[in-house]
């Protein structure tokens, strides 16, 4: 049977959509292994479910590009928001989107009847070990120094709804992140594998990463990955609270606000092309 899809975009960070609010999807792990290849398939970083909720306007569902369900994603809720305003599914412009991770508000940004942008409030950032996850004992890993990958790595861990390492160092276009990626990935101090961010300071509140995702690889953008380096930089004092960080991605910026309750993150959103699929 076929079934309509949206692939849709927020700085690079791409996703196929389906609209499941009145029909759900069979199989969607399946569906996103087959779905996501990018030569026998549609291509992007995973598929993604807009369901009903009882406590939002929304629920949604994400399926790496292996598979394997995610609790959150920055770039592809911006896209849910965009895609329940624009075809005619809601008329807020704030709205609520149950995810695995919690309910998350998205204020949209609508120019000539179409979500141009989002503003998202990820929630707090989370520093506590057991809650990240990360086994390595004492309290916040923040520029810890630590065995990985082959040498010793300061790291710095947290959670913006799902796992996050960041590395602070040189120009992270010089890292050769096939190799280095899925060894922080799999690193046996991540329980859950994690998501690794490569970040150079710029300047004072702008930093530029490329990034790791559990699952799907080095992808051109993730918006938690941004608010973990951005919420990183500023416990390690790289960058200011309640202030814009600029993060550079290889897709596109994002703005990001850690504040003392929690962190803001504004970017993008697009429709690329919509068709008909048998999942």
């Amino acid at each position: 049977m076929l079934r309509k899809f949206y692939k849709m975009q927020g700085i690079g960070n791409d996703y196929i959509y389906f609209d499941c609010l009145e029909e759900p999807l069979e199989n969607p792990a399946a569906a996103a292994v087959k779905l996501s290849d990018r030569h026998f398939g549609i291509g992007g970083d995973g598929v993604v479910l807009i369901c009903p909720s009882e406590i939002a306007d929304a629920k949604m569902r994400m399926f790496n590009a292996d598979g394997s369900e995610g609790k959150m994603c920055g770039n592809a809720i911006r896209c849910v928001g965009k895609y329940l305003y624009d075809f005619g599914k809601t008329d807020k412009r704030t709205l609520k989107i149950e995810t695995l991770s919690g309910v998350r508000t998205l204020f949209l940004n609508v120019e000539g009847g179409k979500v141009k942008s989002a503003r998202v409030d990820m929630g707090a950032p989370e520093f506590r070990p057991e809650h990240i996850p990360v086994s390595l004992p004492g309290g916040k890993i923040v520029a810890r120094e630590t065995e990985i990958a082959g040498g010793r790595v300061e790291i710095t861990c947290v959670s913006m709804g799902n796992p996050h390492c960041v590395v602070f160092g040189e120009d992270p276009d010089g890292i050769d992140l096939e190799k280095v990626g899925p060894q922080f990935e799999n690193a046996d101090i991540f329980p859950d594998r994690v998501n690794t961010e490569f970040v150079h300071i710029v300047a004072r509140n702008e930093l530029k990463m490329r990034v790791w995702e559990r699952g799907s690889g080095e992808t051109l953008a993730c918006g938690t990955g941004a608010c973990a380096a951005a919420a990183a930089a500023v416990e390690n004092g790289f960058a200011d609270p309640d202030s814009d960080i600029i993060v550079h991605l290889k897709g596109g910026d994002l703005v990001v606000r850690r504040t003392a309750e929690t962190v803001y993150m504004t970017g993008e959103a697009a429709l690329v092309f919509s068709g008909e699929v048998e999942p």
